[in-house]
This record gives C-alpha cells, sequence and structure tokens, in this order.
C-alpha cells in the first residue's frame, strides 16, 4: 500500500469543482502522474499526483479540508 502525501499545506479537494466528479473512486486503475486529488494555496491550485501505479484504494482527507504539508491524501494498493 502507497500513500499519496501533500507536497505543501492547504486546502485538499478530491474534485476539480463541486458537482464534478471525484477525481479517484475506489477501484479505479491509476499510473503514475495521475491527478488524484488539487490543493488550494493562496488561490493557487496545486495538482496532487500519484508517484507510482496501482488500483486506488481511498481517500484519508475529507474534500475540503486543512492539510499540512506531509500529511497522507489518500492510498494507492500495489
Amino acid at each position: 500500500m502507497t500513500q499519496v502525501l501533500s507536497p505543501v499545506p492547504g486546502t485538499f479537494y478530491t474534485q476539480s469543482a463541486p458537482g464534478e466528479p471525484l477525481y479517484k473512486q475506489s477501484g479505479d486503475a491509476v499510473a503514475a502522474g495521475d491527478v488524484v486529488g488539487l490543493i488550494e494555496v493562496m488561490k493557487t491550485f496545486i495538482d496532487v499526483k500519484a508517484e507510482t501505479s496501482g488500483t486506488f484504494k481511498s481517500y484519508l482527507i475529507d474534500d475540503g479540508a486543512a492539510i499540512g504539508a506531509g500529511a497522507p491524501l489518500a492510498e494507492i494498493e500495489d
């Protein structure tokens, strides 16, 4: 199991905009470089990308939650 960690502090989002589908859902295939979330820092948006391939398991943080750098955001099964 691999955890996707936050590269920066900010607000974490699991979808690109309210009402849009989640970036990934449990059971989805994940390739290295796939966007799995979004972090907002002072009105700047940073894509959170998977560093490994596998199967998406779950988000560990709620949509819209404040997070710190290095916080685990999601899990990918290798």
